[in-house]
Protein backbone atom coordinates (compact mmCIF):
# COMPACT_ATOMS: atom_id res chain seq x y z
CA UNK A 1 0.00 0.00 0.00
CA UNK A 2 1.51 3.36 -1.07
CA UNK A 3 1.46 6.47 1.19
CA UNK A 4 1.92 9.47 0.13
CA UNK A 5 2.16 12.87 2.49
CA UNK A 6 2.14 16.36 1.33
CA UNK A 7 4.99 18.08 1.52
CA UNK A 8 4.37 21.37 4.02
CA UNK A 9 2.62 24.76 2.18
CA UNK A 10 5.85 26.87 0.27
CA UNK A 11 5.70 29.57 2.65
CA UNK A 12 5.01 27.63 5.99
CA UNK A 13 8.81 27.45 6.72
CA UNK A 14 8.85 31.09 6.75
CA UNK A 15 5.12 31.66 8.73
CA UNK A 16 6.77 29.83 11.73
CA UNK A 17 8.07 32.42 12.76
CA UNK A 18 11.19 32.06 15.73
CA UNK A 19 10.87 28.15 17.04
CA UNK A 20 12.11 27.16 20.20
CA UNK A 21 12.70 23.28 20.33
CA UNK A 22 12.40 22.23 23.79
CA UNK A 23 14.80 19.23 24.96
CA UNK A 24 16.30 17.08 27.33
CA UNK A 25 14.36 17.92 30.30
CA UNK A 26 14.52 16.07 33.56
CA UNK A 27 12.91 12.83 32.78
CA UNK A 28 14.78 9.30 32.29
CA UNK A 29 14.21 10.12 28.95
CA UNK A 30 16.26 13.10 29.10
CA UNK A 31 19.74 11.90 26.93
CA UNK A 32 17.51 10.34 24.13
CA UNK A 33 15.41 13.56 24.07
CA UNK A 34 18.44 15.57 23.23
CA UNK A 35 19.23 13.47 20.47
CA UNK A 36 16.10 13.76 19.09
CA UNK A 37 16.13 17.52 19.55
CA UNK A 38 19.08 18.11 18.50
CA UNK A 39 17.89 16.62 14.55
CA UNK A 40 14.91 18.61 14.90
CA UNK A 41 16.97 21.68 15.71
CA UNK A 42 19.00 20.53 12.84
CA UNK A 43 16.39 19.55 9.79
CA UNK A 44 14.38 22.98 10.77
CA UNK A 45 17.73 25.08 10.06
CA UNK A 46 17.81 23.42 6.74
CA UNK A 47 14.06 23.87 6.10
CA UNK A 48 14.61 27.89 6.69
CA UNK A 49 12.79 27.83 9.93
CA UNK A 50 14.43 30.06 12.51
CA UNK A 51 14.97 27.94 15.25
CA UNK A 52 16.99 28.08 18.65
CA UNK A 53 17.57 24.86 20.66
CA UNK A 54 16.41 25.09 24.24
CA UNK A 55 17.36 22.21 27.22
CA UNK A 56 14.77 22.78 29.63
CA UNK A 57 16.19 22.88 33.05
CA UNK A 58 14.84 22.67 36.54
CA UNK A 59 13.31 25.99 36.21
CA UNK A 60 11.43 25.11 33.10
CA UNK A 61 8.53 28.13 33.85
CA UNK A 62 10.79 31.09 34.13
CA UNK A 63 12.98 29.59 30.97
CA UNK A 64 9.44 29.53 28.86
CA UNK A 65 8.23 32.79 30.03
CA UNK A 66 11.97 34.65 29.25
CA UNK A 67 11.48 32.39 25.65
CA UNK A 68 10.93 35.41 22.96
CA UNK A 69 9.51 32.66 20.09
CA UNK A 70 6.52 32.33 18.00
CA UNK A 71 6.04 28.82 18.65
CA UNK A 72 7.70 25.71 20.33
CA UNK A 73 8.48 22.70 18.67
CA UNK A 74 8.26 20.04 21.72
CA UNK A 75 10.94 16.99 21.24
CA UNK A 76 10.54 16.75 25.41
CA UNK A 77 10.19 12.26 26.03
CA UNK A 78 8.88 11.06 29.23
CA UNK A 79 7.48 12.98 32.01
CA UNK A 80 7.41 16.75 32.35
CA UNK A 81 7.45 17.12 28.55
CA UNK A 82 5.06 13.78 27.29
CA UNK A 83 2.59 14.35 29.86
CA UNK A 84 0.33 17.39 29.52
CA UNK A 85 2.89 19.49 31.90
CA UNK A 86 4.64 21.28 29.60
CA UNK A 87 2.01 21.67 27.07
CA UNK A 88 -0.16 23.59 30.24
CA UNK A 89 2.66 25.89 30.73
CA UNK A 90 2.53 26.83 27.08
CA UNK A 91 -1.06 27.07 26.99
CA UNK A 92 -1.28 29.75 30.18
CA UNK A 93 1.75 31.59 28.59
CA UNK A 94 -0.37 31.22 25.07
CA UNK A 95 2.88 29.89 22.73
CA UNK A 96 1.69 27.60 20.09
CA UNK A 97 2.85 24.21 20.95
CA UNK A 98 3.19 21.32 18.16
CA UNK A 99 1.27 17.83 19.33
CA UNK A 100 -1.30 16.33 21.54
CA UNK A 101 -2.37 18.77 24.02
CA UNK A 102 -2.79 18.74 27.76
CA UNK A 103 -5.97 16.04 28.76
CA UNK A 104 -4.39 14.11 25.70
CA UNK A 105 -0.93 13.58 26.43
CA UNK A 106 -1.94 13.02 30.48
CA UNK A 107 -4.13 10.50 29.28
CA UNK A 108 -1.69 8.43 26.93
CA UNK A 109 1.22 9.19 29.15
CA UNK A 110 -0.47 6.55 32.18
CA UNK A 111 -0.63 3.73 30.04
CA UNK A 112 -3.29 1.15 32.51
CA UNK A 113 -5.51 4.47 31.88
CA UNK A 114 -4.76 4.39 28.12
CA UNK A 115 -5.52 1.04 28.07
CA UNK A 116 -8.96 1.21 29.92
CA UNK A 117 -9.99 3.74 27.89
CA UNK A 118 -9.26 1.79 24.53
CA UNK A 119 -10.59 -1.51 26.23
CA UNK A 120 -13.82 0.91 26.40
CA UNK A 121 -13.36 1.75 22.74
CA UNK A 122 -13.34 -1.73 21.52
CA UNK A 123 -9.64 -1.39 20.79
CA UNK A 124 -7.58 -4.67 21.43
CA UNK A 125 -4.60 -4.17 23.54
CA UNK A 126 -3.22 -6.97 25.97
CA UNK A 127 -4.69 -7.93 29.58
CA UNK A 128 -2.89 -6.49 32.20
CA UNK A 129 -2.70 -6.77 36.03
CA UNK A 130 -1.46 -3.97 38.20
CA UNK A 131 1.49 -4.38 40.34
CA UNK A 132 1.17 -2.21 43.93
CA UNK A 133 2.81 -4.80 46.22
CA UNK A 134 4.61 -8.22 46.66
CA UNK A 135 1.08 -9.05 47.34
CA UNK A 136 0.12 -8.21 44.08
CA UNK A 137 2.85 -10.10 42.36
CA UNK A 138 1.54 -13.43 44.14
CA UNK A 139 -1.72 -13.19 43.28
CA UNK A 140 -0.56 -12.66 39.33
CA UNK A 141 1.22 -15.39 39.57
CA UNK A 142 -2.02 -17.50 41.29
CA UNK A 143 -4.50 -15.59 39.33
CA UNK A 144 -3.01 -14.25 35.56
CA UNK A 145 -0.16 -16.21 35.33
CA UNK A 146 2.78 -16.26 32.79
CA UNK A 147 4.46 -14.82 30.66
CA UNK A 148 4.15 -11.21 31.26
CA UNK A 149 6.25 -7.92 30.41
CA UNK A 150 6.13 -5.95 33.68
CA UNK A 151 6.39 -2.29 32.92
CA UNK A 152 5.95 1.01 34.32
CA UNK A 153 3.54 2.77 34.03
CA UNK A 154 4.61 6.10 33.11
CA UNK A 155 8.11 5.49 31.39
CA UNK A 156 8.63 5.56 27.56
CA UNK A 157 11.63 3.98 25.60
CA UNK A 158 11.50 1.14 26.98
CA UNK A 159 12.63 1.84 30.47
CA UNK A 160 12.07 -0.34 33.62
CA UNK A 161 10.55 -3.04 30.87
CA UNK A 162 11.16 -6.85 31.34
CA UNK A 163 10.05 -10.19 29.99
CA UNK A 164 8.81 -12.49 33.04
CA UNK A 165 8.77 -15.90 31.51
CA UNK A 166 9.52 -17.91 34.81
CA UNK A 167 8.32 -17.35 38.77
CA UNK A 168 11.45 -16.58 39.74
CA UNK A 169 11.88 -13.51 37.07
CA UNK A 170 8.65 -11.76 38.92
CA UNK A 171 9.88 -10.10 41.84
CA UNK A 172 13.47 -8.69 40.21
CA UNK A 173 11.67 -7.36 37.25
CA UNK A 174 8.71 -5.26 39.55
CA UNK A 175 11.26 -4.01 41.78
CA UNK A 176 13.25 -3.02 38.96
CA UNK A 177 10.48 -1.08 37.79
CA UNK A 178 8.61 0.17 40.60
CA UNK A 179 12.23 2.36 41.00
CA UNK A 180 10.27 4.75 38.16
CA UNK A 181 6.75 4.50 39.93
CA UNK A 182 3.36 2.72 39.32
CA UNK A 183 4.10 -1.03 37.70
CA UNK A 184 2.11 -3.17 36.14
CA UNK A 185 2.09 -6.53 33.95
CA UNK A 186 0.90 -6.63 30.65
CA UNK A 187 -0.07 -10.65 28.84
CA UNK A 188 2.92 -11.08 27.00
CA UNK A 189 2.14 -11.17 23.13
CA UNK A 190 4.48 -13.90 21.57
CA UNK A 191 4.95 -12.23 17.85
CA UNK A 192 5.64 -9.68 15.74
CA UNK A 193 6.60 -6.30 16.69
CA UNK A 194 4.48 -3.27 14.35
CA UNK A 195 4.68 0.61 14.50
CA UNK A 196 2.62 3.65 13.16
CA UNK A 197 3.34 6.76 12.73
CA UNK A 198 0.98 9.43 12.17
CA UNK A 199 0.60 12.87 10.67
CA UNK A 200 -2.65 14.28 11.14
CA UNK A 201 -5.54 11.96 9.85
CA UNK A 202 -2.93 9.96 7.74
CA UNK A 203 -1.29 7.01 9.06
CA UNK A 204 2.31 6.83 7.88
CA UNK A 205 3.80 3.37 5.98
CA UNK A 206 3.79 0.79 8.41
CA UNK A 207 7.10 -0.68 10.04
CA UNK A 208 8.28 -3.87 10.77
CA UNK A 209 10.66 -4.24 13.81
CA UNK A 210 13.11 -7.05 13.94
CA UNK A 211 15.86 -7.41 16.35
CA UNK A 212 18.05 -10.39 17.73
CA UNK A 213 17.26 -8.80 21.16
CA UNK A 214 13.84 -10.40 23.57
CA UNK A 215 11.97 -7.35 22.35
CA UNK A 216 12.49 -3.79 21.10
CA UNK A 217 14.17 -2.93 24.04
CA UNK A 218 16.28 0.80 24.86
CA UNK A 219 19.17 -0.82 23.53
CA UNK A 220 17.96 -1.89 20.02
CA UNK A 221 15.93 1.84 19.92
CA UNK A 222 18.79 3.76 20.52
CA UNK A 223 21.97 1.79 20.31
CA UNK A 224 22.25 -1.20 18.52
CA UNK A 225 23.14 -1.23 14.70
CA UNK A 226 21.25 -5.21 14.18
CA UNK A 227 17.73 -4.01 14.33
CA UNK A 228 16.17 -4.67 11.30
CA UNK A 229 13.36 -1.88 10.18
CA UNK A 230 11.15 -3.15 7.68
CA UNK A 231 9.23 -0.55 5.87
CA UNK A 232 6.88 -0.58 4.42
CA UNK A 233 5.94 -3.49 6.23
CA UNK A 234 5.83 -5.94 3.87
CA UNK A 235 1.88 -7.18 4.92
CA UNK A 236 -0.66 -7.10 2.21
CA UNK A 237 -2.93 -4.44 1.42
CA UNK A 238 -5.83 -5.80 3.29
CA UNK A 239 -3.89 -6.33 6.91
CA UNK A 240 -2.58 -2.70 6.33
CA UNK A 241 -5.71 -1.71 6.02
CA UNK A 242 -6.92 -3.10 8.92
CA UNK A 243 -4.58 -2.41 11.14
CA UNK A 244 -4.29 1.66 10.13
CA UNK A 245 -8.57 1.47 10.63
CA UNK A 246 -7.18 0.58 14.76
CA UNK A 247 -4.52 2.98 14.84
CA UNK A 248 -7.13 5.76 13.56
CA UNK A 249 -9.71 4.47 16.24
CA UNK A 250 -7.01 4.68 18.88
CA UNK A 251 -6.13 8.40 17.75
CA UNK A 252 -10.01 8.83 17.96
CA UNK A 253 -10.12 7.54 21.56
CA UNK A 254 -7.44 8.49 23.58
CA UNK A 255 -7.55 12.04 21.25
CA UNK A 256 -4.12 12.56 20.35
CA UNK A 257 -3.00 14.85 17.35
CA UNK A 258 -1.35 16.83 14.86
CA UNK A 259 1.64 13.98 15.64
CA UNK A 260 2.50 10.54 17.00
CA UNK A 261 3.06 6.90 17.15
CA UNK A 262 0.48 3.99 17.91
CA UNK A 263 3.36 0.79 18.77
CA UNK A 264 1.50 -2.50 17.96
CA UNK A 265 1.84 -6.76 18.14
CA UNK A 266 1.10 -8.88 15.88
CA UNK A 267 0.43 -12.17 17.31
CA UNK A 268 0.90 -15.71 15.74
CA UNK A 269 -2.87 -15.46 14.26
CA UNK A 270 -1.67 -12.49 12.75
CA UNK A 271 -4.50 -10.54 15.33
CA UNK A 272 -3.10 -6.91 15.50
CA UNK A 273 -2.68 -5.71 19.64
CA UNK A 274 -2.28 -2.17 20.42
CA UNK A 275 0.36 -1.29 23.25
CA UNK A 276 0.99 1.93 23.32
CA UNK A 277 0.31 5.72 22.35
CA UNK A 278 4.04 8.14 21.93
CA UNK A 279 3.09 11.57 21.52
CA UNK A 280 6.06 12.92 21.50
CA UNK A 281 7.96 9.92 19.86
CA UNK A 282 11.94 9.91 19.01
CA UNK A 283 13.28 11.64 16.09
CA UNK A 284 16.89 10.13 16.51
CA UNK A 285 18.52 8.94 13.43
CA UNK A 286 17.34 5.29 14.61
CA UNK A 287 14.07 6.98 14.92
CA UNK A 288 11.06 5.59 13.41
CA UNK A 289 8.70 8.54 12.24
CA UNK A 290 11.48 9.68 10.43
CA UNK A 291 11.81 6.69 8.41
CA UNK A 292 8.02 6.24 8.03
CA UNK A 293 8.21 9.89 6.54
CA UNK A 294 10.45 9.10 4.19
CA UNK A 295 9.04 6.25 3.08
CA UNK A 296 6.06 8.12 2.32
CA UNK A 297 7.77 11.28 0.46
CA UNK A 298 8.85 13.44 3.36
CA UNK A 299 12.89 14.44 4.30
CA UNK A 300 13.50 14.97 7.86
CA UNK A 301 13.31 19.45 7.16
CA UNK A 302 9.95 18.77 5.68
CA UNK A 303 8.68 16.52 7.81
CA UNK A 304 9.60 18.87 10.76
CA UNK A 305 7.77 22.05 9.29
CA UNK A 306 4.78 19.62 8.23
CA UNK A 307 4.39 18.79 12.05
CA UNK A 308 4.94 22.42 13.06
CA UNK A 309 1.93 23.66 10.63
CA UNK A 310 -1.11 22.60 12.78
CA UNK A 311 0.34 25.71 15.33
CA UNK A 312 0.13 28.53 12.33
CA UNK A 313 -3.49 27.83 13.02
CA UNK A 314 -4.18 29.54 16.51
CA UNK A 315 -6.65 28.63 18.79
CA UNK A 316 -6.45 26.72 22.27
CA UNK A 317 -3.93 23.62 22.65
CA UNK A 318 -5.71 22.41 26.22
CA UNK A 319 -7.95 19.57 24.28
Amino acid sequence: MKIGLSKPAPDSAEKCGKVAVLMGGQSAEREVSLKSGNAVYEALLAAGVDAVPVDLQAHAFHQLADLKVDRVFNVLHGRGGEDGTIQAVLDFLGIPCTGSGVCSSALTMDKILTKKVMRCSGIPTPDFFELDSEADCERLLRDFGLPVFVKPVLEGSSIGMTPVHQESELFPAWNDARGYGAVFAERFIDGSEYTAGFIGETVLPLIKLDTPHEFYDYDAKYLADDTVYTCPSGLDDASVTAINEIVLETIRATGVRDWGRVDLMLDQHEKPWVIEVNTVPGMTDHSLVPMAGRAAGLEMPDLVVKILEPTLAGGGRNG
